[in-house]
């Protein structure tokens, strides 16, 4: 493969005009991914992660901004003059041509020997482990079979960036799981730099080295997948990415980055290297998973009570704040009813402050 590029973003925007309206879908981004890195681009519709990915690609030319592929700024090129691959959401296949030709059609575009590009459609069916599908037209495969072709014919052009358009959208979910394993893996081995947009938070966290959270063409936060989950930096980001109970606490002392603060009228300490004063009120993110049952610092009364298999969900209300409480493994455990009562702690380890 060849070296993979590192990729700057620097104040870039896109605005879209409409009679007399203008909608910025890109609003002044600056991001940076290094060689070989595995980002996702992660939002709810309408939040310019796709526009920012078409802008990539060269589908979209920016409204001002650069867009550096190593030490080009390519943000005018058309899609051809990039060193990049794109992965699409269709598959995009030649219903015509067999997989062989499917994977080689880029490489006889720029006129490669025949010696060459039978060399290299031979070793990427063989890295996709497709050697067996080689004759066979997309009509004869499954969407997970033609999802790997698509990413077959993207990886042989050897750019330096590969960019993904939520290419798994198209298959049922456990195909899903299986294709996300695999474009992890072989990214991992082959070692490219790869951007990748999705609106699935599950797929973002268990792809990616970094995820990118969008929302009004702007960027939230940046982040590891442990970052992004254990250390929100807003409301938003925090029921954005998985569940979270978002609660109301009173700083009681601070001493060193040690903050003991009072939680529907008990204390807990919570590490945090932000200045605060005794009285100030904060927003403390509790994970439904980061509650232990059967401790009575608090309890609530059970107002929902679902098994869902590998846990078990509640709804409880404490006063008047309803939390989400979720129980892991719950086989052999006392399930409560709807009515009961419940008693539970935080597990302070878990706790952040917004």
């Amino acid at each position: 493969m060849k070296n993979s590029k590192r990729v700057e973003i620097k104040n870039l925007t896109k605005t879209f005009i409409s009679g007399k309206n203008k909608v910025k879908a890109v609003n002044n981004i600056n991001l940076t991914v290094e060689p070989g890195e595995f980002i996702c681009l992660l939002g709810p519709s309408g939040c310019g992660k796709t526009t920012m990915l078409r802008m990539l690609a060269g589908f979209e030319i920016p409204t001002s901004g650069s867009i550096f592929i190593g030490d080009k700024d390519i943000a005018n090129l058309t899609p051809d003059k990039r060193d990049t691959a794109m992965v699409f959401q269709n598959y995009a296949l030649f219903p015509h041509m067999n997989v062989f030709n499917n994977i080689a059609y880029g490489l006889k575009i720029q006129k490669k020997s025949k010696q060459e590009i039978d060399e290299r459609v031979n070793n990427i069916l063989t890295l996709m482990k497709m050697e067996d599908f080689a004759e066979r037209t997309p009509s004869e495969m499954s969407g997970g079979q033609q999802q790997r072709v698509s990413l077959a014919r993207a990886l042989i052009m050897n750019s330096g960036v590969l960019l993904f358009d939520e290419p798994l959208s198209n298959l049922d979910a456990k195909l899903r799981l299986h294709m996300r394993d695999e474009i992890r893996k072989l990214q991992q081995d082959v070692g490219i730099t790869s951007i990748y947009v999705t609106h699935d938070q599950a797929e973002a966290m268990s792809l990616s080295d970094k995820v990118v959270i969008m929302k009004d063409g702007e960027i939230m936060q940046v982040g590891s997948p442990i970052e992004i989950y254990q250390k929100p930096n807003s409301e938003f980001i925090a029921k954005f990415i998985g569940r979270a109970n978002i609660l109301k606490g009173t700083v009681v002392s601070k001493k060193n980055n040690q903050i003991k603060i009072k939680i529907l009228g008990s204390e807990y300490i919570i590490n945090s290297k932000v200045e605060y004063k005794e009285g100030d009120i904060v927003e403390v993110v509790v994970r439904p998973e980061s509650i232990k049952f059967n401790l009575a610092k608090h309890e609530g009364k059970v107002v929902k009570s679902v098994f869902m298999g590998e846990n078990h969900e509640y709804e409880i209300m404490v006063g008047d704040e309803k939390i989400e409480v979720s129980l892991n493994n719950p086989n052999g455990k006392e399930i409560k009813k709807v009515g009961e009562t419940l008693t539970f702690v935080f597990d302070e380890e878990s706790l952040h402050i917004i």
